[in-house]
């Protein structure tokens, strides 16, 4: 083990640095919408991955991996009637449809979820939920490749907000703010 990994252990839950962990302010969010997030294989191990800690607040959540040989089993939930790809082109739900009863949030760099959604043809069946660009002021880390990118916490939360109110996506946002409020101060994600 090198001295920096030794001297600056991560967390197991959040992956952040122990000094940084966030598993004390992770808030229970329950919503009626079903989150499920395909987390790209090579997002595990990143320390900037907010997936991970969606999936910890989001009480109706699960998340599975997506581009391992082991990942693949989880991928049937895809075809759930009611299912929806929160995603920013593509079919649109009908006017009058009910909400989705499970929102799919596919947790990659925007290059990643795009190969994603060629390679997982069921992707390119469901409808969209398509969020707007964030607005000037969004806390983050860094400047997003895609004008619609954003975290996806920051993702996760507005879609919450936009499916289910504000009230119940509050949590979210604050987590997202105080998650990169935090790292900021340390100037680092290690």
């Amino acid at each position: 083990m090198s001295a920096r990994l030794a001297s600056n252990p991560r967390c197991t839950r959040c992956n952040l640095s122990r000094h940084l962990c966030l598993c004390d302010e992770i808030p229970q969010v329950q919503t009626r919408t079903r989150i499920l997030l395909v987390q790209h294989v090579m997002e595990i191990a990143k320390k900037s991955n907010t997936g991970r800690v969606a999936a910890l607040a989001l009480v109706n959540a699960k998340r599975i991996v997506h581009g391992s040989p082991s990942g693949t089993s989880d991928l049937e939930l895809l075809t759930e009637p009611g299912t929806w790809l929160l995603y920013p082109d593509g079919p649109t739900a009908p006017p009058g449809t009910p909400p989705p009863r499970q929102l799919v949030v596919l947790d990659a760099s925007w290059s990643q979820a795009r190969r994603m959604t060629q390679r997982l043809a069921v992707l390119r069946t469901l409808p969209r939920l398509a969020l707007p660009p964030p607005e000037p002021g969004l806390l983050r880390l860094r400047e997003p490749s895609h004008p619609s990118g954003m975290s996806t916490l920051d993702a996760v939360a507005r879609a919450v907000a936009a499916l289910e109110g504000a009230d119940v996506a509050e949590p979210l946002v604050r987590l997202a703010a105080l998650r990169v409020q935090r790292i900021a101060a340390c100037g680092t994600l290690s």
